[in-house]
């Protein structure tokens, strides 16, 4: 791709992301100087070798018509599994690796509901001393617990067949059901390439395998690379996170004559079946940090890998929930976030100095806005370093004030940092970089080959990278930040580029130092030349006497954008020729392997760090690349502990891979401004449910390009019911903090409304999340597994059980299809949030809703008691705000809820309190445990949901007392009790009690 097309992605990105290159050199090593004295790093150093994918490859070998598959041999069961020899049926066939010629098969029945097969090089292979297997060091491993083969969910069967040798099957026993069959197909197991491919049904049901942009339930029709990549958010391609997990889902009609059946529905909780249909849920995660591609075809899915192991672990379910405990029970829970970090964050990448950060601080005060936490994107370093402050616009004393009036208020703030770090010039002493000077001097960095300092490039010039491998490396990460935090006392790390990035192709800066800090042929969102015409979404239909005149400046800015490129390009071959490498026996071209993944960025090294940098311990990133943005976090939540052990780490990381969740949120990366991107933050975060990552959300208004009031406006109001709600976007775009328009403030303070009432619940749900693994934003299939139709919804969602979200996603609407689950089939009632009312039945199951701009349709799910509180300026304002209950009564007239109660903030806090609460026939029980006391304020007032009639008697009780008043309105049908601050001795949860 020429540079021209890469343009519009790179004004609209703060992280530059480079297309499929068209030059092959991996360290260019010009000397050409740039006028003014400042070297440029020549254009073809960005650019890597042109590679063509395997899977639009005409040429392509189809290993499974080339390779003789292996027959096992030296079979021996034991209680808890298998073992046995794979031996190689026939002539290797080298297709795009060397064949492995023995492979050992491991199956352990590891607990009762998870299965794990591992399939790696025997002992007899030659290949067996330098194979890359990753240790459960780096990233957690399943492990034996006190599963058996005899009461196990799932069963591993095996044959030798005539046509493919070894196959296998793994079955679920209660139903026969076949979950995973490699049946017909060969097994390929190669140095550079493995193939496993698996039979499915037709229509099958997968979710997960991220991180992609795309809906929620993959398709049948969809391939998806694994690859850690820089890159804004292309639609289907590999971007920043590697998950190699999926969840699936089977349907079964239930029918009174079928055996099977009836046996799914003795085993599933059938509740909420819908069409007389049921369902089970497995799970599958493929534990492999290679490049990997999986190939999801009508009637099968193709699992490749570029190396590593087949390590597979099965979970049976049988529901989404129980999938999502076993898997994180092998992954690890997700952390529990600080209180504070659930309140609003605002950010761009073009607050230039302190004052105009504290400018934006002030504006959301003035028009009464709550804002939690302001953030500061690479503008506020010393020439785009790491750990150092622009010492004119961003001073430590300036800074040091600033942050004093933010926590005085009970505000917080939060700065990015990046991944790379800047290697001084080594012939200028004012260059002098000391955070580089002692990484350097602990062997914290990445080398190449040949032991010399692996150099790339990223903002601040030419740079090294961390090798997570190393101790060193994490204690000089921690002294850094312990270092830069003595400094500014910031509350929280927000890692970027963390892929991880390098704008050039292979170790560029070697012998290059001399030249930094270096300059790069491209300019950055703001430049005058690279200044955007890009107007809003729809702009030609909201505004037809501009858009002509936009069309135009459009066009003549590319005519001089191409008049640029032209010059620094030269001579560009008009016909691209594809490299392409084939095995060479007992060698690894780690470079250019033989097959090639349909990599976003084409070539391996391609905006990355090339695939040869070898680490301390004399791994190759080729077999660990997709480690670093994972390493990154757990280095800076390691850091973090240690600086502040008492505080729970506040870290959002942008490349993520399983276990990440553990230490980390993650943001969405660099969207656009645009309706549909807004609709697929929603499956982007369900999936990130699945994945133990549920501290999320998007850019909320967009990224990339210009926002407009009615986007903004659905946005900010879909964010407010994400986890992680954040405004954010690039330097060259329009403004769009929430006061910039009218209707967005009265939009966004309607939303945060809700949100801050429904943070003790949010809160409430981490905590499950953290100690139970449970999700926290839900699918509607999750919440009702046994309804086919919501098999592929994903543009509602739930806020755990209880909350049901319906946003308009389509520019110029003012309604919004969607569905009640439950509803129409008479297992479910829902109730507005905003006026208390009881949905009513609709005439058909998906039904319209009323949305105009500045409303977002939110109901209680029947048979919910939420506890809440108010709205502030703060959460820890809103902490001190009086409690409220809402009862929502389900079909049966009961309900139930929970609340969790600690300080908010420490990582072992010394008390917590739990309360529980109940409702039925009137009387509404509440449960404390616990002895944490700090959030014991009154009990302002209570309110019951769909009381269809006057109760005959007005008296309210509390443990037998007489108190408050009630009031009852027929039409919402709502029982409000007020007057309650005097009860209870003005504690809410000093101790049981019962309202009557």
């Amino acid at each position: 791709m020429k540079l021209l097309a890469l343009l519009p992605a790179l004004m609209a990105s703060s992280c530059f992301a480079a297309p499929p290159h068209t030059s092959t050199p991996l360290a260019q090593t010009s000397t050409i100087t740039a006028a003014g004295g400042q070297y440029t790093v020549p254009i073809h150093d960005l650019q890597g070798a042109p590679r063509l994918p395997n899977i639009h490859d005409p040429e392509a070998v189809n290993a499974q018509e080339r390779c003789p598959g292996y027959v096992a041999k030296n079979v021996k069961t034991y209680s808890t599994g298998l073992t046995a020899q794979l031996t190689l049926a026939g002539p290797a066939c080298d297709v795009y690796g060397n064949d492995v010629h023995h492979l050992d098969l491991l199956v352990e029945y590891q607990t009762k509901e998870r299965l794990h097969i591992s399939i790696q090089p025997s002992y007899l292979s030659a290949h067996n001393e330098s194979w890359f297997l990753l240790p459960g060091e780096y990233v957690a491993a399943p492990s034996q617990e006190d599963g058996e083969m005899a009461t196990a969910d799932l069963a591993f069967c095996w044959a030798n067949t005539a046509e493919s040798g070894f196959v296998f099957d793994v079955i679920r026993r209660a139903t026969g059901d076949i979950l995973f069959s490699t049946r017909g197909t060969k097994l390929v197991f190669e140095d550079q390439f493995i193939e496993l491919v698996t039979q499915q049904e037709d229509n099958y049901n997968l979710y997960g395998l991220g991180e992609v942009i795309h809906g929620l339930r993959l398709g049948t029709n969809l391939s998806r690379t694994f690859y850690a990549a820089d890159i804004a958010s292309p639609v289907d391609l590999n971007i920043y996170g590697d998950h190699p997990f999926y969840l699936q889902t089977k349907y079964f009609e239930v029918s009174g004559e079928d055996a099977v059946a009836t046996l799914v529905t003795e085993t599933v909780n059938t509740t909420n079946t819908a069409a007389n249909y049921t369902s089970f849920t497995h799970g599958l995660y493929f534990r492999n940090s290679h490049g990997m591609e999986i190939l999801m075809q009508p009637n099968n899915v193709t699992w490749r890998t570029l190396g590593g192991s087949i390590d597979l672990s099965f979970f049976s379910g049988p529901t989404q929930p129980d999938v999502t405990h076993q898997y994180l029970d092998v992954i690890g829970r997700p952390a529990m976030q600080t209180y504070w970090s659930f309140g609003f964050h605002q950010c761009r990448w073009g607050y230039d100095s302190w004052a105009g950060t504290e400018e934006v601080v002030d504006n959301y005060a003035k028009f009464g806005i709550p804002l939690e936490t302001i953030w500061n994107d690479i503008e506020y370093m010393n020439q785009y370093r790491n750990f150092e402050n622009d010492p004119v616009w961003f001073s430590y004393a300036e800074g040091r004030a600033f942050l004093e009036r933010l926590h005085e208020r009970g505000q917080h703030y939060v700065p990015i940092v990046d991944s790379a770090i800047y290697a001084g010039n080594p012939y200028n002493e004012s260059d002098a970089y000391p955070t580089f000077t002692r990484g350097n001097e602990t062997g914290s960095f990445i080398l190449n080959p040949d032991g010399s300092l692996y150099i790339g490039a990223v903002w601040p010039g030419y740079t090294v990278f961390p090798d997570w491998f190393t101790e060193s490396a994490k204690s000089w990460w921690k002294d850094e930040l312990a270092s830069y935090m003595q400094k500014l006392p910031i509350d929280g790390v927000w890692i970027d580029m963390s892929e991880v990035s390098s704008f050039c192709t292979g170790s560029c800066g070697t012998d290059m130092l001399q030249y930094n800090p270096v300059k790069y042929p491209f300019g950055i969102p703001g430049d005058p030349l690279f200044k955007v015409y890009d107007y809003p979404e729809g702009f030609n239909l909201t505004n037809a006497t501009e858009a002509g005149p936009a069309a135009a400046a459009g066009e003549a800015q590319a005519v001089a954008l191409a008049k640029l490129i032209s010059e620094l390009e030269g001579d560009v071959p008009s016909s691209v020729s594809y490299v392409r490498t084939t095995p060479t026996p007992g060698v690894r071209n780690v470079n250019y392997p033989p097959y090639v993944i349909n990599n976003v960025q084409g070539d391996l090294a391609s905006h990355a760090v090339s695939p040869n940098a070898t680490h301390h311990n004399g791994i190759q990133e080729y077999d660990v690349h997709n480690l670093f943005g994972h390493q990154i976090v757990e280095a800076t939540y390691g850091a973090l502990t240690a600086i502040r052990p008492e505080k729970r780490p506040f870290i959002i990381g942008r490349s993520t891979f399983p276990g990440s969740g553990a230490v980390a949120g993650h943001w969405g990366g660099d969207n656009m401004s645009k309706f549909s991107y807004m609709y697929y933050s929603i499956p982007q975060a369900l999936s990130m449910s699945l994945f133990g990552i549920p501290m999320f959300g998007a850019d909320t208004c967009g990224f990339g390009g210009n926002s407009d009031e009615e986007l903004c406006n659905r946005w900010m109001q879909l964010s407010a019911f994400f986890p992680f709600y954040r405004n954010h976007n690039t330097r060259s775009a329009f403004p769009q903090e929430a006061y910039v328009w009218s209707s967005v403030i009265d939009a966004t303070k309607k939303a945060m409304d809700a949100r801050f009432r429904l943070l003790p619940y949010l809160y409430t749900l981490f905590h499950k999340a953290h100690t139970q693994g449970d999700t926290v934003m839900r699918a509607l299939a999750w919440e009702f597994p046994n309804d086919p139709s919501l098999a592929g919804a994903d543009r509602q969602f739930f806020l755990g059980p209880s909350i049901l979200v319906t946003p308009v996603l389509e520019q110029g609407a003012t309604t919004v299809n969607g569905v009640f689950p439950g509803l129409v089939e008479g297992t479910d009632l829902y109730y507005d949030w905003f006026s208390k009312t009881p949905v009513a039945v609709p005439s058909e199951k998906n039904t319209t809703i009323e949305a105009p701009l500045g409303h977002i349709p939110v109901y209680i799910r029947g048979g919910a008691v939420l506890a809440t509180q108010e709205m502030a300026m703060t959460t820890r304002d809103a902490r001190t705000t009086p409690w409220s209950i809402i009862v929502a009564p389900g079909v049966d007239g009961k309900a139930e809820g929970e609340l969790y109660l600690d300080d908010g903030e420490s990582l072992n806090p010394n008390a917590t309190k739990m309360v529980t609460m109940s409702y039925a026939n009137g009387t509404l029980n509440v449960s404390v445990s616990g002895t944490y006391s700090g959030l014991d304020l009154p009990l302002a007032n209570i309110t019951i949901l769909g009381v269809q009639e006057k109760p005959s008697c007005s008296e309210v009780r509390i443990n037998a007392e007489i108190v408050g008043s009630s009031h009852y309105d027929a039409c919402s049908k709502t029982l409000s009790i007020h007057g309650l601050q005097g009860a209870l001795g003005g504690k809410a949860w000093g101790a049981n009690w019962t309202l009557s």
